[in-house]
């Protein structure tokens, strides 16, 4: 066998070093990969958006933001409770007279009264169904013409179920998130009479279809309103993917389901395109559109996706993410101490703090050492803080700037917890009145309004509206 010659050991290099550029190529894409599907375990709701109930059985160990407040757990000092407490007029009295001396074995019923313990137990009376019946008497006048009374207002069946009752239904059914079947069983056990899931149906879709008039106040006084919380999340409706979509203030709530998450659903909503003062949301995009209003981001967002670089920054290394949470939380604290003792929060320390989150996010933003899909989120992360780090630090200003969102999420995380007991809803009709119900129920709490007496009214056809404020 002949030695190669020069010129096919030149070509062999070659082929070799094509052949590890290409290795290195793929191995590079491999490496890449492997991050990003490393990302992909290591997210939780501690991390990002996803809601607790996707961890599953390996639930994440907890990761508060919050600092020790130096507090004893529980109730502090001053707080009203919420525990039983003696009226001073019982609906009855039962007296417990002593039979006999306990030291000497007398008749202790002819001895003079010296005290009295009172001893006090709150419980339901026996309940029953209050059938009343209406009869419409025709009369027959000597002209030889008949005339029957008119019936009661909403009476207008032989056998139909009162307001009272009704008002239990749509509580337990859009409430309490009871399935149809669970409501009706409920009612037929607890009072007697035989409930079906089609009446349940038929109560919660007429409770929806009175809050017409309510909804166009809310939204009205929405509108209007100096600071509204915004958010948005998925809903199954029909087997498909909806979007239900929230506003708020501390007095008022307005919930809408529609087909779209963007800027189609918004303008349905019909608060942000006429909306001047400021909108809190996440960052999501189309919300920045409607110029007409301020805009401030959500900092429970934000630390929820640094925490996910956080937690993928395995190099050891300084991690500019956990520079910009400490330095938020400093801020977050300063200012609920400053806000607490009517102050306003040191300049000083403002001033740098604010310099170190926009120097750790500028150096983030243009570090290109992590190549792929997973670097290129966090710079853009990067980038979002360094460009809009006044809308994210906009709680350090006014006492009216919440630092987060919650107060919207709040509103659609007990829809959430509806999707996960009935799995959707069946229809849009029925997704749309029952986030009507929903927003009838949440504004009248706010507004200090027993939610039976509430809804009692709005089966009786007359629901509570809001009065004619400016909610702030």
């Amino acid at each position: 066998m002949s030695e190669p010659t020069v010129t096919t050991l030149i070509a062999l290099v070659d082929s070799l070093r094509l052949e590890l550029s290409e290795l290195r190529a793929e191995n590079t894409r491999l490496n890449t990969r492997v991050t990003e599907l490393e990302a992909q375990l290591k997210t939780n709701s501690t991390n990002s958006s996803k809601p607790p109930s996707t961890d599953g059985l390996a639930k994440p160990a907890p990761k508060s933001q919050r600092k020790r407040s130096g507090r004893r757990p529980g109730g502090q000092t001053g707080h009203p409770g919420a525990t039983l407490r003696q009226v001073a007029d019982p609906d009855e009295v039962v007296r417990h007279e002593p039979l006999r001396c306990r030291c000497c074995g007398r008749d202790s019923r002819t001895g003079t009264e010296v005290g009295v313990e009172r001893r006090q137990v709150f419980d339901l009376p026996p309940v029953t169904v209050h059938v009343t019946e209406h009869h419409l008497v025709t009369r027959r006048c000597p002209c030889g013409a008949d005339t029957t009374a008119a019936a009661p207002d909403r009476v207008t069946a032989p056998v139909q179920y009162g307001p009272r009752i009704l008002a239990v239904i749509v509580y337990l059914y859009v409430g309490q998130f009871l399935s149809k079947k669970r409501t009706a069983h409920a009612l037929s056990d607890l009072f007697g009479v035989p409930v079906s899931d089609a009446t349940v149906a038929t109560a919660t879709g007429r409770a929806g279809n009175e809050l017409a008039a309510f909804l166009e106040t809310t939204r009205r006084e929405l509108t209007a309103s100096a600071v509204v919380n915004f958010d948005e999340t998925g809903l199954r409706v029909a087997g498909t993917l909806h979007w239900l979509h929230s506003a708020s203030t501390p007095l008022f709530t307005l919930l809408h389901v529609h087909r779209r998450r963007g800027r189609d659903a918004m303008n349905d909503h019909g608060i942000l395109p006429a909306f001047t003062g400021t909108a809190v949301h996440d960052a999501w995009a189309p919300y920045d559109t409607y110029t007409g209003a301020t805009h401030i981001l959500c900092n429970a967002h934000l630390l929820r996706e640094l925490q996910a670089v956080i937690d993928t920054t395995t190099d050891g290394l300084w991690c500019w993410a956990q520079q910009v949470t400490d330095s938020l939380l400093t801020l977050k604290t300063l200012t609920d101490t400053a806000h607490a003792t009517h102050a306003t929060i040191n300049p000083a320390a403002l001033s740098e703090h604010t310099r170190l989150i926009r120097d750790a996010a500028t150096i983030a933003a243009n570090d290109h050492t992590h190549p792929g899909p997973l670097g290129n989120k966090h710079r853009a992360l990067a980038r979002r803080i360094r460009d809009r780090h006044t809308n994210y630090l906009a709680f350090t200003t006014r006492p009216d700037h919440p630092f987060d969102n919650n107060a919207a999420e709040r509103e659609i995380r007990m829809v959430k917890i509806r999707q996960k007991v009935s799995g959707g809803l069946r229809t849009l009709t029925g997704a749309q009145q029952f986030a009507a119900i929903r927003s009838y129920t949440a504004t009248t709490q706010k507004h200090g309004l027993n939610l039976y007496d509430a809804l009692t009214q709005l089966t009786q056809g007359k629901p509570w509206l809001p009065p004619a404020i400016q909610s702030t």
